[in-house]
């Protein structure tokens, strides 16, 4: 874990697994870090970064106009594979959410993974591919990618391979922007007070 912890600190970059796929981790608060995974994934830049939070405080103080139910929300799911999308506040740079009002928020329930953020403040995390091909899901393909720019890698057989659930919680009603592991029936089951489009 030092050593991974070394590697985020100098700007450098990991693939790491979280419960779903695998993702190309790197210090958010670090646009020369951030600017790297963009340049890895061949990602284009008006498509926002995640902010890997440790905790719910977390996001609070990336975010604002944060819906009632929010707690609720996080309780029910969290860590886990869902990604909230919020109302960004000004703490959060521009290298992260391209400019957008919104950002987005992910707990990853992986133990190496969360026990890093927590350790290094927010991490982006984007899916450990090529930008526009399939989410990273094996090792080895991933290893053939990256392997030669990345410096660390830890591999995990167990993670599911299906990618989370985005839900944007920034207008009047929830949306889901795709549906992963959770379904809108599992939150409508957990959560009052939300509705959706």
């Amino acid at each position: 874990m030092e050593s991974f912890k070394a590697i985020i600190e100098e700007g450098g970059a990991l693939v790491l697994p979280t419960e779903t796929v695998y993702g190309l981790f790197a210090k958010a608060l670090d646009e020369e870090a951030v600017n790297q995974v963009y340049a890895l994934k061949k990602r284009p830049r008006d498509k926002a970064m995640n902010l890997n939070v440790a905790d719910y405080q977390s996001i609070l103080d990336y975010s604002k106009e944060q819906p009632s139910y929010l707690k609720d929300l996080f309780d029910a799911f969290l860590p886990g594979p869902l990604t909230i999308i919020l109302k960004a506040n000004e703490q959060v740079p521009a290298w992260i959410n391209s400019g957008k009002d919104t950002v987005g928020f992910r707990l990853p329930n992986h133990p190496i993974t969360a026990q890093l953020i927590r350790l290094t403040g927010p991490l982006i995390g984007p899916s450990a591919n090529i930008s526009g091909n399939e989410s990273g899901r094996n090792y080895q393909a991933i290893m053939d990618t990256f392997g030669q720019q990345v410096t660390g890698f830890e591999d995990d057989q167990a993670l599911t391979g299906q990618d989370s659930t985005i839900i944007d919680l920034s207008g009047p009603k929830a949306k889901v922007l795709r549906q992963g592991a959770i379904t809108v029936a599992d939150i409508q089951d957990k959560v009052a007070g939300i509705s959706f489009e």
